[in-house]
């Protein structure tokens, strides 16, 4: 009996010391303090800090009638972005294009642009916002009349605030219109999207930027 109960205490000891040794094989394991990537590390986790910033870009948005071809004239200039055709400056929620052509939501068709600081500022923008239109003609542009075809410029902040009012009394001094001249400039509110069909209009039709951008 007594062969044969230290025989099972031998055995116990065995299976005990087994995990034990591994456990301390496991803990020693240069491989626990490494800073190399594990077998199940994906590209992106490896490179999450070498990755290049990406460019923080800014918001303009312009009303300066029909925005079809406002927005046509804006996608010309290198450092913008993106842009989007909508609505600003009204008070119906979520209006379409429907109910801004009647003139009573008091919105204004307009272009959001994004844009890169670095490649383009915003007195830029505003040089091409005065040249692509009449600011001078009071809720209308050409053939198109209508409050929402109104002369306007949404600011995003002070800096953009300040650019646009000195440029529009530089121009005022200029002697270059016989009439006032009619540019809003407001603070920026809510944008409602237009329609699908109404974005990329020109590009989608085929149609050439109705105006010509200037170097000056």
């Amino acid at each position: 009996m007594s062969k044969i109960l230290a025989a099972v205490a031998i055995g116990l000891m065995i299976v005990l010391a087994v995990p034990l040794f591994y456990s301390m094989q496991k803990s020693d394991s240069p491989r626990s303090s490494s800073t190399e990537p594990l077998a199940g590390d994906t590209t992106e986790e490896m490179n999450a800090g070498n990755e290049e910033p990406m460019a923080k870009t800014k918001t303009a948005t312009f009303g300066a009638g029909c925005f079809w071809g406002v927005e046509s004239v804006f996608q010309q200039l290198d450092g913008v972005v993106s842009t989007d055709v909508g609505f600003m400056g009204g008070k119906a929620q979520s209006p379409s294009y429907r109910q801004v052509c009647t003139d009573l939501t008091g919105h204004a068709e307009v272009v959001r642009i994004e844009y890169d600081p670095e490649k383009i500022g915003y007195d830029r923008l505003l040089d091409v916002f005065f040249q692509m239109h009449d600011p001078t003609q009071v809720n209308r542009q050409g053939v198109d009349v209508g409050a929402q075809y109104r002369s306007v410029i949404f600011f995003y902040d002070d800096d953009q605030k300040a650019e646009a009012e000195a440029v529009k009394a530089k121009l005022a001094a200029s002697g270059k219109y016989k009439r006032d001249i009619a540019t809003e400039i407001t603070p920026a509110c809510e944008f409602w999207m237009a329609e699908e069909y109404h974005q990329d209009y020109y590009k989608k039709k085929g149609i050439a930027p109705t105006c010509v951008i200037k170097n000056n």
